[in-house]
């Protein structure tokens, strides 16, 4: 998340303004929400339900590009089921779109959603399009063009007006009478002129990235206007960048154990592997780690480091701040991964089976160990990587452990790893990623029957701290 001060601005104002849900949050969906990828004029070319579906997520867009896509349709969904469909979102979603989310946006959601205001995603595309980014970024009130079904297929045309325009300006005056909605003390994001009628409805609109009408709008009529970092794809230099840094880190953990080979202690070649590893493959990929509390890194050990986990960077990044004498926990699928998995393992992290329970309780029964011999344990408390900056449902594994073994937990806050490295890459861009290490939280008086409340404050420690980043 980048820190443009209009940005920072406009978070302000949420903070200081009105709050509760009578206080709308309304964001349009794609150039607003997300840098639509729908931008490839190629996508839309395809006849595919995939191909359209994809290709209709754009920028600015304009009535013609819109009725453009309205006709492509009929061709491409009529004779799908709406499962069939929600399913096909569901992966394009997952594969191709959640890395166009701006990082931006999920910080303004969130600020929204923190101030108690209602929030809506309202978009003229189809629920295929639009649900799958709005469960993750956690907002309810989702409203779209909706599909006419016939026979239990679609035929591919609305059911009733799309939601362009001026009825799109209608919807929103609808939805605000049906939630008792205050517009005058309401926001909305959008970044096309053609959502003028849903700006001009509520006290305060934002320009998102507008384009040329908008801006000259926004600017005659004063209205805040905010700027987001496109999400550009990897380039060449990305691809040379991340090939350099795999080749740091085979070379960097190769070096790291033979540099302590003669003392044959497994401990200190382990150490030796993370450390020049990890700072290797950090400085040929182009990636500056800046790191906040860093003190907290080094005492008290051992402690549980917990971190948030949206990329495959941050089982470089993690080691990389904490120094020697951490182990870790991972999922048993990394030991599948051709170079992470032979280097994880020698490091001496303990594999769990997600999938099964009982096996992964019995595994991590020896960490308790590990933890009262004095070796460190960095886990991520949500056991996946998310697809958004959003901090997903923390598992209370890794606090039963600490509290077993008579340690702290220390929160490890990471952000923009996932704008280095989206989720599913494997490319990696140039960056800075920021890692504030928070105090210690001491977990030996915690009350078994009061531990979903203790864990919710420990998840609400990241979502604060990404939302006011400590300077």
């Amino acid at each position: 998340m980048v820190s443009d001060p209009h940005n920072k601005a406009a978070i302000a104002a949420i903070h200081s303004g009105p709050q509760g849900p009578a206080v709308a949050a309304i964001f349009d969906f794609a150039g607003t929400v997300l840098d639509g990828p729908g931008t490839r004029r190629r996508a839309l070319r395809r006849r595919t339900p995939a191909g359209v579906l994809l290709g209709g997520i754009r920028n600015n867009m304009t009535d013609r590009e819109y009725h453009r896509f309205l006709r492509q349709l009929p061709r491409a969904l009529a004779g799908h089921s709406a499962p069939e469909l929600d399913e096909l979102g569901r992966r394009l979603f997952q594969r191709s779109i959640y890395g166009h989310l701006y990082p931006e946006a999920w910080q303004l959601i969130r600020s929204h959603r923190d101030a108690g205001h209602t929030v809506v995603l309202i978009s003229s595309l189809t629920r295929f399009q639009v649900l799958p980014a709005a469960a993750q970024l956690g907002i309810e009130h989702v409203y779209y063009t909706p599909m006419a079904v016939r026979a239990g297929v679609l035929t591919g045309y609305p059911d009733g007006k799309a939601l362009w325009h001026r009825d799109k300006g209608a919807a929103i005056a609808t939805i605000a009478a049906a939630h008792h909605l205050d517009l005058e003390h309401s926001y909305a994001y959008a970044d096309s002129s053609a959502d003028l009628p849903m700006l001009s409805l509520v006290g305060h609109p934002v320009a998102v990235n507008p384009d040329e009408a908008l801006a000259r709008i926004a600017d005659r009529q004063q209205w805040r206007t905010v700027r987001f970092r496109p999400r550009r794809r990897p380039r060449a230099s990305d691809y040379f960048r991340t090939a350099a840094g795999f080749a740091g880190l085979l070379g960097g953990a190769l070096f790291g154990v033979v540099s302590k080979a003669s003392t044959k202690d497994r401990r200190q070649m382990a150490d030796a592997l993370m450390s020049h590893a990890t700072r290797h493959t950090l400085r040929n990929a182009g990636i500056r780690i800046r790191v906040t509390g860093a003190d907290n890194a080094k005492s008290p050990r051992p402690a549980v480091f917990l971190f948030n986990h949206q990329s495959q960077f941050d089982i470089v990044i993690v080691p990389a701040v904490l120094g020697g004498g951490v182990t870790g926990i991972g999922k048993k699928e990394l030991t599948k991964n051709p170079v992470f998995g032979p280097l994880l393992r020698f490091a001496g992290v303990t594999f769990i089976d997600r999938a099964d329970t009982t096996q992964a309780k019995a595994a991590l029964r020896p960490v308790v160990e590990t933890l009262r011999s004095g070796l460190s344990i960095a886990v991520s408390p949500e056991g996946t990587r998310s697809y958004t900056p959003e901090i997903g449902p923390f598992k209370k594994g890794a606090f039963h452990i600490a509290i077993q073994a008579g340690v702290p937990v220390i929160p490890i806050v990471i952000r923009n790893a996932g704008e280095i490295c989206w989720r599913n890459a494997m490319v990696a861009r140039a960056g800075t990623v920021d890692v504030a290490i928070l105090d210690p939280i001491d977990v030996s008086g915690w009350d078994s029957a009061d531990m979903d409340n203790e864990v919710a404050r420990v998840r609400q420690l990241f979502i604060d701290t990404l939302l006011h980043w400590p300077e």
